[in-house]
C-alpha cells in the first residue's frame, strides 16, 4: 500500500475520512496539522497570528518532507499544503494523493461552527464565508485536481476510496 495523502479544502473531511480509511486498512493515521501543533507546541491559529501565513507555509512544507513516516499510513494534510512550493509533487513521489472534492456550500455548512479553529475563516459569516470558500477553492482546485485520485468527498466511504485507488491506479 505505502503512503496515502488526503488533500482538499478545509472541511472536506480529510481527518474524518482519513481515520476511517486507516482503520479499515489497519495502518497508521497521521494528521499533519496535529503533528505540527505538537511539535511547535502552539495551535496553527496562534502560529498564523504570531508568525504569519508565509512562515506557516514554510514550516508546514518542512514538516511534510521531514516527517519520518511508517511504511504504510494514511496522512491528512492541511488544506493549503498541496498548493505551496513543490509539496504536491513531493507527495505524489512518495505515495498516492487523493483529492476529497466537496462543493463550496457543503464546506461552508461544515465550517460554519468551526471558525475559531480556522485562522483564515475568522470574522467571516454566512455569505462572506461561502464567497471566501468559493474564491479560494476556485484558486486551489486546479492544483487539487492534479492528485492521482479524485473522490467525491460528500458520500465517500473507506470501501469507495479503496475502489477508486484500485480503479485509478490499477
Amino acid at each position: 500500500m505505502s503512503l496515502i495523502f488526503l488533500i482538499g479544502f478545509m472541511g472536506s473531511g480529510k481527518t474524518t475520512h482519513g481515520r476511517k480509511l486507516a482503520s479499515h486498512l489497519k495502518v497508521d493515521f497521521i494528521d499533519l496539522d496535529e503533528v505540527f501543533e505538537k511539535q511547535k507546541e502552539i495551535t496553527i491559529a496562534k502560529y498564523f497570528e504570531v508568525y504569519g501565513e508565509e512562515k506557516f507555509r514554510q514550516s508546514e512544507s518542512a514538516l511534510l518532507k521531514n516527517t519520518d513516516y511508517p511504511e504504510n499510513a494514511v496522512i491528512s494534510t492541511g488544506g493549503g499544503l498541496p498548493c505551496f512550493f513543490d509539496n504536491l509533487d513531493w507527495m505524489k513521489q512518495h505515495g498516492t494523493t487523493i483529492y476529497l472534492q466537496v462543493p463550496p456550500k457543503v464546506i461552508a455548512s461544515r465550517l460554519n461552527n468551526a471558525k475559531t479553529e480556522r485562522p483564515l475563516l475568522q470574522q467571516k459569516t454566512g455569505e462572506e464565508l461561502l464567497q471566501y470558500i468559493t474564491e479560494k477553492l476556485t484558486e486551489r482546485e486546479p492544483i487539487y485536481l492534479k492528485a492521482q485520485v479524485v473522490a467525491n468527498g460528500v458520500d465517500i466511504t473507506p470501501q469507495k476510496l479503496i475502489g477508486l485507488i484500485e480503479q485509478q491506479l490499477g
